[in-house]
C-alpha cells in the first residue's frame, strides 16, 4: 500500500512507484464526495473547503481544477461534454465547471435545501438534482429548469434518478414507495408495490444494474430487497449477516463479461466495511474497510477496475478490483442461500424469498399498484424513423403548418434530424491534439467581444482542421461554423458535429476547386436563376456581376449576415429538414425575392454591399419560393442531381473527408508552414537583435549614467565644501555673538543681585517695623484694657460702697425700730 499525501500542491503524481493493489490519497482538509468519469479512467474529488481534485488514474496525475470555497454536497461529470462537471454546494446551488479550462460554465439556482445526488441521463442531455424536499430536471443545453418534483411535507425524498439505457425516472420516497415516471412526458408509468409484511426497512440506499433491469434497496435493516423492474415485482429478500444494522450506501460492481446485469453488489454498512457479494449466489467474493479503518462512502469506475473510498479520517482509498479477488462467481440463483468466504466474521448471509410478499400490492402506504399498458407502435417506414423516437414525415408536417420549429424544442429537434452521433471518444480524441495553429491568431482576424464565444470558435475550428487538413486552410469556415457555434456554446462537441454534418451534406462539393470558390455549385445556382428569372440574370450579367458576388457570399456566411437570428433559425428549420440542395434553393429563392431593389442596382459596391447586409424580407415568403424552385426546377439543372442524399456522420469514429484537391492544400500548407518557420527565424533573429540593441542601449545609458553620477558627485562636493565654508563663517559669528551675551547676561545677573540684596534687606527693615508697630499697638491695647479694668473695678466699688451704705441704713432702721 503507497500513502500520497496531496498537501497543498495543485498538481502532482499519485503514485512514485509502480502502482500497488491500493493507494492512499491523504489531505489535511478532509475528503468528502467522489464520482467517475464515464470511461472510469479517472475521477472527481471534493473536499469540506470546496477544493475540487480531478485523479487521472491512466495518467497517474491528479491536479487541482476550481476552489468553490465551499464544501460540496454532490458531484457528478457531464456524460456529453467530458471536460465539464457538475458540483453541487453547501448554498444549495448547483455549479458547471470546466476541468481543463477551469471556468465556471453555468450557475443552476433554484433548491431550498442541501442537493444529496446528482443523476445525469445516459444521453447527457438532462440531469436531476435531489434534495430532501424535492427533485429537479435540468437540460443541460440550456442550463434550464425544466420540470420540479413537488411532494407532501410529511413525504421526504430519498432519492430520484434515471434508469440507464431508457428514458424512466426512478424516485424514492420516506414512506419506502417508488415510483417510476417517463423523462419525456413525466408521466407515472408505475409504482413498485410496498411489501406490507415483515420489518419495514426504510429504504436508504438504492443501487441499479448497468442494464437496468434489477433494482436493489436497503435501509434501516440487514435486509436487502431485489427488485425486477420489468416484472414490477420483489423477487427475492437478502439477509445481511448480524453485524449489519443499517445499509448506508449500495453499489453494483459491473462486469465486461455479464451483459449489463451486474452480479455483484457492494453493500457499506454502519459499521464502515463494505461487503461484496452475489446478489444470486449470495457468495461473499470480498470487503474492503475495518473497524479501525471505517468507509464512510463509495464510488465504484464504470468499467469496474476500480473503487475509490473515502475513509472516515478524510483520506481517499483506492483500490483495485483486480488485485481483491480473481474470479465472480456466477452460478444459478437459488431460493435459499448461505454467504460463504475467508472472512468468518461476514458468514451467515441469507436469501429469503417471500411468495406472499411479492403477490400483495403496498397497503400500508394507502396507494394502490398502477399498471400501465405502453402505447401501441405505430406502423411508420423506417427511413423516416429519427432518434428519440421521432418521425421527419410528421416533423415536416409540423413545419409546414407553423413555419417553424418550436423554439422550446429546436435543438432536440435538429439533433434529431442531423443524426448526430455524439462521438465522445472520436471528439475527445481531437480536441486533445490542442488548438491548430491556423487558428492560433484568429482573434486578430476575427475579434469578437465575448471571450467564451471566441474560445468556442476557436476550438471547433481546431477540432476541424485536426479532423481534415484542409479546414485549416480554408478562409471562409469561421464564418460557416460561427452561428452555430453561438446557438450551441454551451456544448462544443454538439456544436461540432452539426458544423461537420453541415460541410459533409450542405457543402457538398464546395472544396472541389479550392482555393477558388466552388464553381459547379454557383453554376448550378446559376442555372436555376436562368430558368426562374432570366431577366434578373441579364441584368446581373449586364452590370457584371458573377455568381462569385451575388450567391457564394450568401452560402459561404451561410445567410448569417443578411438575416436576424429569427430569420436565420426559420431558414435552417426548413433546410435541416430537406435534400441538401434546398441551401441552393434557398440561395436563389432569395436573389429572386429581392429582385425589384436589385434591379435599381447598377454599381458593383451597391451589388456587395447589398449581399453583406440585411435587407428588407420576407423571410417566410423567400422559404416559399424555395420550395416552390425545388418542385418546379427541371431535373437535368435540378441540383438534386449533383448532391447526393443526407449521409449522417457514422458512430464512434468520425468519416475521412478527403473530397478537395490534396496538393493544394498539401502545398499550402507547407508553403504556410514554411512561412511561419521564416517567421519564426525572423523572430529570433529579431529577438537577437534586439536584444544586442538592447545590450548596447544599457550599456551606452550605464557609462552615460555614470559619468552624469561622477559629475554630480564633484559638484555636490564642491557645494558641500562651500556649504562648510559657510558654516564655519556662521558658527565663527555664532560664538562671538554668544560671548557677548554671556558677558551681558553676567552683568545682568550681578545688577539681578544687588536688587535682589537691597530689596531683601528693604523687607528686613520693613518687617522690623511692622513688628515694632505691632507691639506698640500691643501696648497701647493693653493699657486700653488695664484702664477699662481699672474703671470698671472703681465703678463696682462705688457700687459696694452704695451697697454697704444702703446696707448700713437698713441696719439702723432695723436697730431703731428693735429699740423702739
Amino acid at each position: 500500500m503507497e500513502v500520497t499525501d496531496i498537501g497543498n500542491k495543485e498538481e502532482g503524481k499519485i503514485w512514485h512507484r509502480k502502482p500497488t493493489p491500493d493507494v492512499i490519497v491523504a489531505k489535511t482538509v478532509r475528503f468528502l464526495h467522489v464520482a467517475f468519469n464515464t470511461t472510469g479512467d479517472s475521477f472527481l474529488a471534493g473536499d469540506y473547503h470546496g477544493s475540487i481534485y480531478v485523479f487521472d488514474i491512466s495518467r497517474n496525475r491528479f491536479r487541482l481544477v476550481q476552489k468553490t470555497g465551499q464544501a460540496c454536497t454532490s458531484l457528478a461529470f457531464s456524460l456529453r461534454r467530458t471536460t465539464e462537471f457538475l458540483v453541487a454546494l453547501a448554498d444549495y446551488t448547483i455549479k458547471c465547471f470546466d476541468k481543463d479550462t477551469k471556468q465556471l460554465v453555468s450557475w443552476m439556482r433554484g433548491h431550498e435545501g442541501a442537493v444529496s445526488s446528482i443523476s445525469v441521463h445516459s444521453s447527457g442531455r438532462y440531469t436531476i438534482t435531489t434534495s430532501s424536499d424535492t427533485a429537479q430536471l435540468w437540460d443541460l443545453d440550456t442550463f434550464q429548469r425544466k420540470r420540479k418534483l413537488n411532494i407532501r411535507q410529511s413525504v421526504g425524498i430519498q432519492k430520484v434518478f434515471f434508469l440507464p439505457l431508457s428514458n424512466t425516472i426512478l424516485s424514492c420516497f420516506s414512506d419506502d414507495s417508488i415510483f417510476a415516471w417517463e423523462s419525456d412526458t413525466l408521466l407515472c408509468k408505475y409504482q413498485l408495490p410496498v411489501p406490507d409484511c415483515g420489518p419495514k426497512i426504510s429504504y436508504k440506499a438504492f443501487a441499479v444494474t448497468c442494464d437496468g433491469k434489477s433494482l436493489v434497496a436497503g435501509g434501516r435493516s440487514n435486509l436487502l430487497h431485489l427488485w425486477c423492474l420489468d416484472s414490477k415485482q420483489l423477487v427475492r429478500v437478502i439477509q445481511m449477516p448480524t453485524q449489519v444494522r443499517t445499509v448506508r450506501q449500495l453499489e453494483f460492481l459491473p462486469d465486461s463479461f455479464d451483459g449489463g446485469a451486474s452480479q455483484t453488489l457492494g453493500v457499506l454498512s454502519q459499521d464502515g466495511v463494505m461487503r461484496f457479494i452475489n446478489i444470486h449466489t449470495c457468495k461473499l467474493h470480498f470487503h474492503i474497510g475495518s473497524h479501525g479503518d471505517a468507509i464512510t462512502a463509495v464510488s465504484v469506475s464504470p468499467n469496474g477496475r476500480h473503487v475509490v473510498a473515502i475513509m472516515d479520517n478524510g483520506s481517499i482509498n483506492v483500490y483495485s478490483v483486480q488485485s481483491l479477488t480473481q474470479e465472480l462467481n456466477k452460478p444459478p440463483p437459488s431460493q435459499v442461500a448461505v454467504v460463504t468466504g475467508a472472512d468468518q466474521d461476514l458468514l451467515n448471509l441469507k436469501v429469503k424469498v417471500r411468495s406472499d410478499v411479492v403477490q400483495r400490492a403496498a397497503k400500508s402506504s394507502g396507494r394502490q399498484t398502477q399498471v400501465l399498458k405502453p402505447p401501441p407502435w405505430s406502423a411508420e417506414d423506417k427511413e423516416n424513423e429519427l432518434p428519440a423516437g421521432l418521425n421527419k414525415k410528421r416533423l415536416v408536417a409540423l413545419l409546414k403548418a407553423f413555419g417553424e420549429y418550436p423554439a422550446k424544442y429546436r435543438m432536440f429537434v435538429w439533433r434529431s434530424l442531423l443524426c448526430l452521433p455524439e462521438n465522445h471518444a472520436a471528439y475527445s480524441s481531437l480536441t486533445d491534439k490542442g488548438l491548430h495553429s491556423a487558428y492560433m491568431t484568429l482573434h486578430d482576424k476575427y475579434p469578437i467581444k465575448s471571450h467564451k464565444l471566441q474560445r468556442g470558435l476557436q476550438r471547433v475550428l481546431s477540432a476541424l482542421a485536426h479532423w481534415a487538413a484542409i479546414f485549416g486552410e480554408v478562409e471562409y469556415l469561421p464564418l460557416v461554423a460561427f452561428p452555430f457555434v453561438k446557438l450551441f456554446q454551451n456544448n462544443p462537441m454538439l456544436c461540432f458535429e452539426v458544423v461537420a454534418t453541415v460541410i459533409v451534406n450542405w457543402c457538398q462539393h464546395w472544396f472541389e476547386y479550392f482555393p477558388n470558390p466552388p464553381l459547379n455549385i454557383l453554376n448550378m445556382a446559376e442555372n436555376v436563376l436562368a430558368h426562374h428569372d432570366k431577366e434578373l440574370l441579364q441584368h446581373l450579367v449586364d452590370c457584371g456581376i458573377t455568381s462569385q458576388l451575388y450567391a457564394w457570399p450568401l452560402l459561404e456566411t451561410l445567410f448569417s449576415e443578411v438575416l436576424t437570428r429569427d430569420e436565420w433559425l426559420r431558414l435552417f428549420d426548413n433546410i435541416f429538414s430537406n435534400h441538401p440542395s434546398f441551401l441552393i434553393m434557398a440561395c436563389v429563392a432569395y436573389i429572386t425575392c429581392c429582385r425589384e431593389p436589385l434591379l435599381l442596382c447598377s454599381q458593383k459596391l451597391d451589388f456587395e454591399y447589398f449581399f453583406h447586409h440585411r435587407n428588407n424580407l420576407d423571410v417566410g415568403a423567400m422559404i416559399k419560393e424555395a420550395y416552390r424552385l425545388m418542385s418546379s426546377t427541371p431535373a437535368d439543372i435540378h441540383p438534386r442531381t449533383l448532391l447526393s442524399d443526407f449521409t449522417p456522420l457514422t458512430t464512434g469514429q468520425y468519416p475521412v473527408f478527403n473530397h478537395f484537391p490534396e496538393f493544394i492544400v498539401e502545398y499550402q500548407s507547407r508553403e504556410r508552414e514554411k512561412i511561419r518557420l521564416q517567421e519564426l527565424e525572423y523572430l529570433r533573429e529579431r529577438q537577437e537583435v534586439s536584444a544586442l540593441h538592447a545590450d548596447f542601449v544599457r550599456r551606452q545609458a550605464e557609462e552615460k549614467a555614470y559619468y552624469t553620477q561622477q559629475e554630480l558627485l564633484q559638484n555636490a562636493e564642491e557645494q558641500r565644501r562651500n556649504i562648510l565654508a559657510q558654516e564655519e563663517e556662521k558658527l565663527t559669528q555664532q560664538r562671538a555673538k554668544l560671548a557677548a551675551m554671556k558677558r551681558e547676561l553676567k552683568v545682568k545677573e550681578l545688577q539681578l543681585l544687588d536688587a535682589t540684596r537691597r530689596r531683601f534687606l528693604k523687607h528686613q527693615q520693613e518687617l522690623r517695623a511692622s513688628q515694632i508697630q505691632r507691639l506698640d499697638q500691643e501696648i497701647s491695647r493693653k493699657m486700653d484694657l488695664r484702664e477699662r479694668e481699672t474703671a470698671a473695678a472703681v465703678q463696682d466699688l462705688e457700687v459696694r460702697q452704695m451697697e454697704m451704705e444702703a446696707q448700713r441704713r437698713r441696719l439702723e432702721q432695723v436697730t431703731n425700730t428693735l429699740f423702739l
